[in-house]
């Protein structure tokens, strides 16, 4: 998917944009392209020197990239977060709920502390940025929350259980989000297929390891999935674009 970029846009057209993850990725992605796009972009990750590259590369765009350290498994860093944000634009139109970790493993390789983990930052750290922003936007009366899922939430193939189990569990989040939400409040799921990043370095399972590789062989550039978080933003108040699924051709 491919929308044009607005070139900064109208004032009015501009947002406050929260990225979680944006230290690498699909957020990395998502915050250079809101930026291009004129919009001014809080970064949260806890690689902060990455942020801070970002935030100096982003320097010569239409909007900004402003980096903040974050860590999303921790409830009261995220409402922090969302404070810093309102403390330095006033007010927040959107957050990108993008963490998120992968390292895959067979059941019966027993990885409990890497299932613990991918629960934390896939799972809570979703629901603390949902807990920081609700409020926000109920106040204002206007707001956009989107979610990067995965395919995964649609699938489940060996190696995955848990990752698909997370993912699953951000899509029904989103989706009862999304009903549950007064309609001048916007809810997105963005689902990736293979996307080159850095999430299948954390594998630590040598076999799980081996079979991301085969089945990496054919991914898309994050690139794609920042134009489609792009598009969602971009639509008029009255449009909610629910759910995107973005992947490679050849992964059918």
């Amino acid at each position: 998917m491919t929308t044009p970029h607005t070139e900064g846009g109208s004032p009015a057209d501009r947002k406050v944009v929260l990225v979680t993850g944006a230290s690498s990725g699909i957020g990395e992605a998502v915050a250079e392209r809101l930026a291009a796009d004129g919009h001014h972009v809080v970064a949260g990750a806890r690689r902060t020197d990455r942020l801070r590259a970002l935030a100096d590369r982003a320097a010569e765009s239409p909007g900004s990239v402003h980096p903040v350290p974050l860590d999303v498994t921790d409830r009261a860093d995220v409402a922090r977060f969302v404070a810093a944000a309102l403390a330095r634009h006033g007010r927040v139109d959107a957050l990108v709920a993008n963490a998120g970790v992968m390292p895959l493993s067979r059941l019966d390789a027993l990885l409990t502390d890497e299932w613990d983990r991918m629960i934390d930052v896939n799972v809570r750290g979703l629901l603390h940025g949902i807990a920081a922003a609700l409020p926000v936007f109920t106040e204002r009366g206007a707001g956009h929350f989107v979610t990067i899922a995965s395919v995964g939430a649609h699938e489940v193939v060996p190696t995955a259980a848990v990752y698909c189990a997370t993912k699953h569990a951000a899509w029904a989040i989103t989706e009862g989000l999304r009903l549950e939400a007064d309609p001048s409040i916007r809810v997105t799921t963005v689902s990736p297929g293979v996307v080159e990043s850095e999430l299948a370095d954390t594998i630590t399972d040598p076999g799980a390891a081996a079979a991301m590789r085969a089945y990496r062989a054919h991914a898309i550039a994050p690139d794609a999935i920042a134009s489609a978080v792009a598009y969602a933003l971009a639509q008029p108040p009255e449009v909610d674009v629910n759910e995107i699924v973005v992947r490679p051709a050849r992964q059918r």
